[in-house]
């Protein structure tokens, strides 16, 4: 597609300006000419020289973004309104966030404070588990993937790499996808992406956003996944009382790692007095366009040894 504007697509969307591209498509900032709204649209941008069988991996795969982020209704993941197809590729149609990605944000202003830290993983920690609950693991949470709106929000946002139940043609066995920097250690040995994976991620994310970068970034892929492999965390600096947290989140036995609880009362203890006025409930939609919300149980204190364990240094 040429970039030449303006252009409406579905005789609805007029596109006005790109807001970025990934190795699957364009983001499009666009105007909805029937609502009145302005929408942020993911067009598929296949790379040159692809088969026809890659080139249906790559409409699965968004289409499968498009389904995983239907199953959720929360604030802090990014809405979707509609799938279009023009020449057979889809084009999703999704809430547009005036924001700044937490990635540029460390590019622009540096590393961010332990308390904005705290909040961002809060937010994040949110859309997790909502994710979660309806059975979607979003396998690629960095800090590319969070946006932070101008209005205050914390929104997940490209599900593009998500797996979602029911859906047996994820990746080619022995891919394994995502950004060598912030996935698990047994993402990286096995493919396995189950909750624990994404909480390693997050981890990550927080440990680059007050440390500037991932613990294990190298300069090249394979070198990345080799630190990841055999070298233990580098301490954080700058992270102050969110440490057990990046302690507890970054343990690379997922069976030692803590959970979602124990990562939100460490996370709440970090941030103070603010961030225990947060309430991840108060993320849900209700109603919203996937209809009601189910209660959710009150949260379970995890056992104390669990809690504990996050305080103790990461070992390989």
């Amino acid at each position: 597609m040429s970039n030449a504007l303006p252009q409406l697509v579905a005789d609805r969307y007029r596109l006005l300006s790109p807001l970025g591209q990934g190795g699957m498509g364009r983001v499009w900032k666009a105007r909805d000419e029937v609502l009145h709204r302005d929408v942020a649209i993911k067009e598929l941008v296949p790379p040159p020289g692809l088969t026809d069988e890659e080139r249906r991996e790559m409409r699965e795969r968004s289409l499968r973004e498009a389904r995983a982020i239907a199953r959720l209704n929360h604030v802090n993941v990014v809405r979707i309104f509609d799938v279009l197809r023009t020449d057979g590729d889809p084009w999703i149609v999704m809430e547009y966030v005036a924001s700044k990605s937490l990635q540029d944000t460390l590019a622009e202003d540096g590393p961010v404070t332990p308390a904005r830290a705290v909040e961002i993983g809060l937010g994040v920690l949110g859309a997790l588990n909502a994710a979660h609950k309806a059975g979607v693991m979003h396998r690629d949470v960095k800090p590319g993937n969070v946006l932070l709106g101008d209005d205050g929000r914390v929104v997940l946002t490209d599900f593009g790499l998500a797996t979602i139940p029911g859906d047996p043609n994820v990746t080619r066995t022995g891919m394994v996808l995502g950004s060598p920097a912030y996935i698990s250690p047994e993402r990286a040995r096995e493919g396995t992406a189950g909750p624990e994976a994404d909480l390693w991620s997050l981890g990550a994310t927080l440990y680059a956003a007050v440390e500037g970068k991932s613990p294990y970034a190298r300069p090249s892929a394979i070198a990345t996944l080799a630190a990841l492999a055999t070298e233990p965390m580098p301490p954080p600096k700058n992270a102050g009382p969110l440490k057990p947290v990046l302690n507890g989140l970054l343990r690379k036995d997922p069976n030692e790692r803590i959970n979602a609880e124990v990562a939100e009362r460490l996370l709440r203890r970090a941030g103070g007095k603010r961030a225990r006025s947060i309430s991840l409930l108060d993320g849900v939609r209700r109603p919203g366009p996937n209809g009601p919300r189910e209660p959710r149980p009150p949260l379970v204190p995890a056992p104390r040894p669990a809690e504990e364990r996050a305080d103790r240094p990461v070992s390989p």
